[in-house]
């Protein structure tokens, strides 16, 4: 256990200037230039003096403030855009609208099939003149 103690203290050697140096040195040709700093926008992209650079970056904030609060006044209201069928007219949750679509669908097909099958048949049909008998689609 004290092997280990020993094996973690900290290295308190004073280190030489000329070491020093050469690990500024090459720290310094490992370092990355500044277009790259600008690109992962780490330094800033700008012309202004440094003492401007915070002015400026809160005057682009606020105008990026000021059109996407312009943008979301000319947005139109949840009604017009249930309206126009942009939105789907449900109170359900959004996980649940799509289930509730397909159960929709579904109702309507079996209304339908239904309809279909309380369909008064051609014969009926001829019988209380509502059809004639030449456009009987029975006969061939």
């Amino acid at each position: 256990m004290a092997e280990d103690d020993q094996s973690r203290s900290v290295d308190e050697t004073p280190i030489s200037p000329v070491e020093r140096r050469n690990s500024l040195e090459k720290h310094l040709q490992t370092r990355p230039d500044p277009k790259d700093l600008k690109d992962r926008h780490i330094l800033l992209d700008t012309n202004a003096a440094p003492s401007l650079q915070s002015a400026a970056q809160e005057l682009e904030r606020q105008r990026a403030t000021d059109s996407l609060k312009k943008g979301l006044g000319r947005r139109p209201e949840r009604e017009e855009l249930i309206e126009r069928n942009i939105l789907p007219d449900s109170t359900a949750a959004p996980a649940l609208q799509g289930q509730q679509r397909e159960l929709e669908k579904h109702m309507r097909a079996n209304s339908l099939e239904q309809k279909i099958q309380q369909r008064p048949k051609p014969g009926e049909l001829i019988k209380e003149g509502i059809l004639v008998e030449e456009d009987d689609p029975t006969r061939q």
